[in-house]
């Protein structure tokens, strides 16, 4: 399985985020959503997901709030720094989101597409003790239940093939085919290789694979 970026920055990732929305929320009062939005809307969301070292483990959970908000232009108040984080609701959210980007490989533009920070705290009593898999699970579960399958699935379901056997028969990797199917890379801008070999195994034409 290959991740945005190398396992060994991961602990530091999601420790990072998880004290950088534990900051904006409880000490900068900011609404967790609103943070993310910003962290998004000044790109360092995506060097965060690409694994860029300045941001994953280069600066504490802290700064990159200072630096998002910096880019923001916001006029927000910075309290002074937190020296320890307690596994706060806010800290937890950013912590498993982190994860989740990790194991995915979705971006986060494209994870609050599909879910928002405020439903991702009401999953702490219940997720916040459980294994990180079991989180990835249940927000899988509630994207595709709030979204429709994608044609590729479609497909794959008609002609009875599991996505380990068409990734078999297509030579398309299985993480890339579940990919595919959560919506976390887009089909339509997948490799004209990747499309052929799949709409081959599957005996349909690339286009009834595009969403």
């Amino acid at each position: 399985m290959i991740h945005a970026y190398n396992e060994l920055y991961l602990n530091d990732a999601m420790r990072n985020l998880g004290e950088a929305f534990d900051y904006a929320v409880n000490q900068c009062h900011m609404e967790a959503d609103v943070f993310m939005d910003i962290f998004i809307v000044g790109g360092i969301a995506e060097q965060f997901g690409s694994g860029v070292p300045k941001y994953t483990s280069g600066m504490s959970g802290t700064e990159l709030v200072w630096e998002v908000i910096g880019r923001s232009g916001l006029q927000q108040e910075l309290p002074e720094v937190e020296v320890v984080y307690d596994c706060s609701p806010e800290y937890w959210s950013g912590w498993i989101l982190a994860y989740y980007q990790w194991y995915t490989g979705r971006s986060f533009k494209n994870i609050k597409q599909h879910i928002l920070m405020k439903d991702i705290l009401k999953l702490y009593p219940t997720l916040h003790e459980a294994a990180e898999d079991k989180f990835v699970d249940t927000i899988n579960h509630m994207i595709c239940r709030n979204n429709p399958p994608t044609q590729l699935q479609k497909r794959r379901k008609e002609a009875g093939y599991s996505q380990k056997t068409l990734s078999d028969k297509s030579g398309v990797s299985l993480r890339m085919i579940q990919q595919y199917e959560q919506r976390a890379k887009d089909i339509n801008k997948a490799s004209g290789m990747n499309l052929a070999a799949l709409a081959k195994s599957l005996g349909c034409a690339i286009e009834d694979l595009m969403e």
